[in-house]
């Protein structure tokens, strides 16, 4: 296709984020004529994998669309900035590779196994064109007092200074009783909230009773547990949020899935993540499928405006919309029936409500490199699991020495997501550190840094080379949470697809950005099913190969790329 400019469109979708992608993959297999466009010149948008020049670029473009007074989108990054460490003289093999061998994930979520997004990937045919890794063991970070025997910390000049370790957070009956330290009495404690947790019936009834309170008042008071433990359990809820403001409704399910999801795969191992550059390989898979189904690609084209028909709507055309005129960047005009996208794809000049934006959660984001593949994180988790290439690294707080201004009356969690060459994301011999906070504080990069600097320095061997950070990216990203039902108790890092894909205008269907969660949430497949019905309502089901939402028969070509079109 020579130009645009002119041509008529069933369905345009601004943005190749995942939630777009996925939308544009479950109609390759309908009757609508779709025209996928991003107004970068990479596929993924939020969730892209860069190089290391592609992280340049991204950051320059960042910090210039900040200072564009008039922008026409809106961004959803900010206080983007990249830092290259000199390298060590003395450390042999630790200078970067080329720009190519790296690929820096955006969103390194990990998928649980339960994920609604699994068996839509399999029943898609896109599976065998993606590689799925094991996350391994969760590790957390504790700050102790040095024990002297038979002196309880205590000697001649005092107590002793505090240590720093990890402890592997148990996930299982197995790991509860192999972790010597935990004493009998908080052995108990965990064994019933393992139970209570992994049970449907009985999760779902503590959630109605107690689903109000604080996850950290319910495991003291119901289940007795000490504040150590505590910790370890938050961590495996993922949630943002401070024990005080972690509802039980909001822990307890995710408390479920994670613990649910160990097995399903393989021993050991709940979650996967792709290979390649986390979320950005499958919407890249799924973008691909969309053009093996006649869509059309445009890169480097975003959404200028829209020119809506004035009048209401009749019957008819809430189901089939009245033809409206988009403006591209560059100057060409389409005509579509239907428009898709996010806050940050969608122009600023259409109206989007208060009750639409939602709250918004920033979360402080370091990327960096490590010069050691950091293999005594990578241990496999159980007998007969597969080799992890990913680990997780749960730092509180209170185990940093936090600058003034930070209240430390209640601890956060910091997340470290450790992954290893294996992934892809960059050379033998070196891994990349995802670090992220929600803490609000002008310093909250620089606790970050000191977290990246407190786990090398824990796991550092001595006589061996300490490991080097050779570069690292920090980034702050803002999300818009939609607002909760009524009935709902969730946390400020929850997500609901209740009010989430709706009209904004006549024939203008907004749908939710990834949320802030470290993990890909169900409601993001969702939102997309429930465009999928609205665009495709009164569609023959069974056209061109499907028979529903992502059920797909085979056909000539899936995933070659050779029978769609790009620009």
């Amino acid at each position: 296709m020579e130009s645009l400019n002119d041509t008529s469109w069933d369905v345009l979708i601004s943005g190749t984020a995942l939630p777009q992608s996925l939308l544009a993959l479950a109609l390759s297999r309908s009757s609508k004529k779709v025209l996928h466009i991003d107004c970068h010149d990479y596929y993924g948008g939020a969730e892209a994998a860069l190089s290391l020049q592609e992280a340049e670029s991204w950051i320059a473009q960042v910090n210039e669309a900040l200072t564009l007074k008039a922008a026409s989108r809106i961004s959803q990054f900010s206080l983007a900035s990249i830092c290259k460490e000199p390298p060590n003289e003395d450390t042999e093999g630790s200078r970067l590779g080329f720009s190519r061998a790296y690929s820096i994930s955006l969103a390194p979520h990990q998928i649980y196994t339960r994920s609604n997004l699994v068996p839509a990937l399999v029943s898609s045919k896109c599976y065998r064109q993606l590689e799925f890794l094991a996350v391994g063991s969760w590790w957390i970070h504790d700050r102790e007092e040095q024990i002297q025997a038979g002196q309880d910390g205590v000697g001649e000049s005092g107590p002793k200074p505090k240590r720093t370790c990890l402890r592997k957070i148990p996930g299982s009956r197995e790991d509860v009783f192999d972790d010597k330290s935990i004493s009998l009495r908080s052995t108990r404690s965990l064994m019933k909230i393992l139970k209570l947790a992994t049970d449907p019936e009985t999760y779902r009834t503590i959630v109605e009773e107690h689903g109000h309170r604080s996850f950290a008042e319910y495991l003291t008071s119901e289940c007795k547990l000490d504040l150590k433990l505590q910790a370890s359990l938050l961590a495996l809820t993922l949630s943002w949020d401070p024990p005080s403001k972690t509802t039980v409704a909001y822990a307890l399910p995710r408390l479920h899935r994670h613990l649910t999801s160990i097995g399903i795969f393989g021993p050991g191992f709940g979650a996967v993540i792709p290979k390649w550059g986390g979320l950005a390989e499958i919407a890249q898979v799924a973008c691909r499928a969309g053009a093996v189904g006649g869509g059309v690609y445009v890169l480097k084209k975003g959404v200028e405006s829209i020119e809506q028909s004035q009048g209401e709507p009749t019957s008819t055309e809430t189901a089939n919309p009245r033809l409206m005129t988009v403006r591209l960047d560059g100057g060409d005009t389409v005509k579509v029936r239907w428009m898709v996208g996010t806050p940050t794809t969608i122009p600023n000049s259409v109206e989007v409500t208060t009750a639409q934006r939602k709250a918004i959660v920033e979360i402080i984001h370091l990327t960096a490199i490590v010069s050691s593949p950091l293999t005594s994180l990578f241990p496999p988790p159980a007998e007969g699991s597969p080799p992890p290439a990913a680990v997780v690294v749960v730092m509180p707080s209170s185990s940093l020495q936090l600058p003034d201004g930070v209240d430390e009356s209640d601890v956060l969690l910091i997340y470290l997501n450790v992954h290893s060459s294996d992934t892809g994301e960059c050379p033998d011999g070196q891994c990349i550190i995802y670090t992220s906070t929600s803490l609000a504080h002008p310093s909250a990069s620089d606790i970050l840094a000191s977290a990246l600097k407190t786990l090398l320095s824990t796991i550092h061997t001595e006589g061996e080379s300490e490991p080097e950070i050779l570069w690292s990216m920090t980034y702050t990203q803002r999300h818009t949470i939609p607002s909760p039902s009524p009935s709902s108790t969730a946390n400020s890092s929850s997500f609901s697809s209740t009010e989430s894909s709706r009209d904004l205008h006549h024939g203008i269907l907004y749908l939710n950005e990834l949320g802030p969660s470290l993990a890909l949430e169900d409601e993001v497949l969702k939102d997309v099913r429930a465009l999928w019905e609205r665009i495709t309502v009164g569609d023959a089901e069974g056209e061109e190969g499907g028979s529903g939402f992502m059920q797909f028969v085979e056909r000539e070509g899936m995933g070659g790329g050779e029978a769609g079109e790009e620009v």
